[in-house]
């Protein structure tokens, strides 16, 4: 077993490696003195900085009784040769962090475990603390209590003003599903309220605006910024000719490093579909099953168009991730592989997981139980309200672009997506997708008619739809 060798007491027996930030810290799960622990190990050049943050924000949050997991000792180690600092937690029985739980109950108890990290969230704000990294992987659940966790982003103020507050507030409820909070935000800020001791809840058309806002903000530092560089989630690796990310759940596969070995592998592999803009094939890829699309470079004119604009390949990465952020269904990305001369671009691959699932048309075909259909009806209109809500456009809606797996809809052919900051342009694009998806039915009247009669439940408060007569084209 692995140890964490401290200067001034016993060594940590270390389980579980939980989580690495490169050059900063590591997070083990582990045995200290006989007892369960969770330690968090500073290193690189901001350690000590890292680690005295983090010392201040777990001493604020125990200062205002609010409940974190017991510091049981601080020490220092060394990581290569260098000193690093050491933090010792208890490890709490039982506990589940947050985000897991929001991702696998049902929908009340969704909702209850939401009202109690509101709470706990306005104790902060009444302790005049800031949780500046507010994600629900930050607070630990068990039976009966919430535990705030990670110290380093716990800010104290004087005095918290309102606004402030509210920002982080709204922060928080970003994080939640945008179905869920469709209907629960009302009785969310009632909750915070409450807890704050107001008797109203001020600026209440302000909240879901700034909610938007920091969802789209956090969504695209992650899909646009963050999975193009190293971090927990992407490998990466530059090349002289070539640019190449990889998932880390894929780390396991001998990912290509130079376009001949790729375009060799597309050569041998099952063709999908051909063409001279793109070529998608299906390839055995260290014994898995991968869907290979090559972006094309057609002649010099369509390189000289393509070399100093975003591949299409990266635009499909970014929208695979942005997608598994929102938790809407789309096929597990695995690799992206540019071909780079200094700045300048040529071919690009977008290499994904293979899964084995109808269309959406294929799929109403087996379907023989009309509530079978209907649940599935339901279960597309939902998608497309959840893309609505986010301001997503997914620009070519037709139904070989919609698979069905475990009866849920996945979205592929992700190089054409969007997300719209202006809600005219979202409208527009989305009344786009709409029509395109209704197109699918025209020779299925049965079909049509049951989408038109959802779509027309699902969006009855948003009138703009309905008086653009955009679901009866």
């Amino acid at each position: 077993m692995q140890q964490i060798l401290l200067n001034n007491s016993e060594p940590i027996l270390v389980e579980e490696i939980v989580r690495t930030v490169p050059q900063q810290r590591i997070v083990v799960r582990g045995i200290w003195g006989g007892q369960a622990v969770f330690a968090k190990v500073f290193y690189g050049a901001r350690a000590k900085q890292h680690y005295l943050r983090d010392l201040s924000g777990v001493n604020y949050l125990a200062a205002a009784s609010i409940l974190t997991p017991p510091l049981l000792g601080q020490d220092e180690s060394s990581v290569d040769g260098a000193l690093a600092y050491v933090l010792i937690f208890a490890a709490i029985a039982d506990a589940v962090n947050t985000e897991q739980l929001l991702a696998t109950s049902s929908q009340q108890a969704r909702f209850d475990l939401a009202a109690k990290l509101v709470k706990v969230v306005a104790s902060h704000h009444q302790a005049g603390l800031l949780q500046t990294d507010l994600y629900p992987k930050n607070f630990l659940a068990t039976t009966e209590h919430i535990y705030t966790i990670d110290g380093d982003g716990i800010r104290h103020y004087a005095k918290l003003d309102q606004k402030t507050a509210l920002h982080n507030l709204s922060l928080l409820l970003s994080k939640f599903d945008v179905l869920d909070l469709e209907y629960w935000i009302e009785d969310l800020l009632t909750v915070y309220a409450q807890a704050r001791d107001w008797k109203t809840f001020p600026h209440r058309t302000t909240v879901p605006r700034l909610v938007n806002t920091y969802r789209q903000k956090t969504a695209s530092m992650y899909a646009d910024k963050k999975v193009f560089r190293q971090c927990t989630d992407v490998n990466i690796q530059q090349y002289r000719h070539c640019f190449v990310a990889w998932a880390s759940d894929f780390s396991s596969l001998p990912i290509p490093s130079e376009t001949e070995q790729l375009d060799a592998l597309v050569a041998k592999a099952s063709l999908l579909k051909g063409g001279n803009t793109c070529t998608v094939a299906l390839a055995k890829f260290g014994g898995a099953d991968v869907v290979i699309k090559r972006y094309n470079i057609k002649n010099v004119t369509h390189r000289l168009s393509r070399m100093f604009r975003q591949t299409r390949a990266s635009v499909s990465w970014a929208n695979a991730y942005r997608l598994q952020f929102f938790g809407i269904n789309t096929p597990k990305p695995i690799a992206l592989i540019e071909q780079r001369d200094f700045c300048l671009r040529g071919k690009a691959y977008f290499l994904s997981e293979y899964v084995e699932a109808p269309d959406v048309a294929s799929y109403f075909a087996q379907i023989e139980a009309s509530a079978t259909r209907d649940e599935t009806v339901k279960e597309i209109v939902q998608l497309f309200y959840r893309l609505y809500l986010l301001k997503l456009s997914h620009g070519d809606m037709k139904f070989s672009n919609i698979k069905m797996l475990d009866a849920r809809p996945m979205l592929i052919d992700l190089d054409s997506m969007q997300q719209h900051h202006c809600q005219y342009f979202a409208l527009k694009a989305h009344a786009k997708d709409l029509r395109r998806f209704m197109r699918n039915w025209k020779d299925d009247t049965s079909l049509y008619n049951a989408f038109l009669q959802a779509f027309k439940v699902v969006y009855v408060d948003h009138s703009p739809l309905i008086k653009a007569k955009i679901l009866s084209d």
